[in-house]
C-alpha cells in the first residue's frame, strides 16, 4: 500500500488519482480557516515556492472535525485561502480526517505514521504527513511544528 493508492476529490469536485503524484515528495496537511493555525498556510505556500521545482507537492485537505473551524463550502475555503495567503497548492474538498468517518487517505496515514507515544489519530487542525517519492509516509508533525520546521525534512527526501 501507498497513498497513490488513493483518491480524493479536488474541491471543484474532479475525482484525482494519488498515483498523479507519483515520484513527487508530497506534504499532506488538514487545514482550517478559521483556526490559530491558519497563518501557516503562508508558510506552506513558502515551501511550494522554494520546493515545487524540485519535485515537492503540498497537498491541502480542510477539515470542520476540530471545533467547526472550516464552516464554509469548498469553494469558500479556496477564496479564503487565495485572498488572504496567495495559496496555489491544490486544495481537496472538506473530509473527514478522523474517527469512523475518516477519508480512506487519513486512515491510511494515521496508521503508517502515528503520532506521539503512538497514537493514530489526528489530533487537531494542520498536522502535517511527509510522502517520500514512493508513495510512503515518512513522518507526521504536529500543528504547532510550523512549515519553515519542515525544511531540513523535505531536503532531505528531495535530494
Amino acid at each position: 500500500m501507498s497513498v497513490y493508492d488513493y483518491e480524493a476529490r479536488t474541491s471543484k469536485g474532479e475525482e484525482v488519482k494519488l498515483s498523479d503524484y507519483q515520484g513527487k515528495v508530497v506534504l499532506i496537511v488538514n487545514t482550517a480557516s478559521k483556526c490559530g493555525f491558519t497563518p501557516q498556510f503562508q508558510g506552506l505556500q513558502e515551501l511550494y515556492d522554494k520546493y515545487h521545482e524540485r519535485g515537492l507537492e503540498i497537498l491541502g485537505f480542510p477539515s470542520n472535525q476540530f471545533n467547526e473551524q472550516d464552516p464554509g463550502s469548498n469553494e469558500e475555503i479556496v477564496e479564503f485561502c487565495q485572498l488572504n495567503y496567495g495559496v496555489k497548492f491544490p486544495m481537496f474538498e472538506k473530509i473527514d480526517v478522523k474517527g469512523g468517518s475518516a477519508h480512506p487517505l487519513f486512515q491510511y496515514l494515521s496508521a503508517e505514521a502515528p503520532g506521539l507515544m503512538g497514537s493514530k489519530a489526528v489530533k487537531w487542525n494542520f498536522t502535517k504527513f511527509l510522502v517520500d517519492r514512493e508513495g510512503k509516509p515518512v513522518k507526521r508533525f504536529s500543528p504547532q511544528t510550523s512549515p519553515e520546521q519542515l525544511t531540513k525534512d523535505i531536503e532531505k527526501l528531495l535530494g
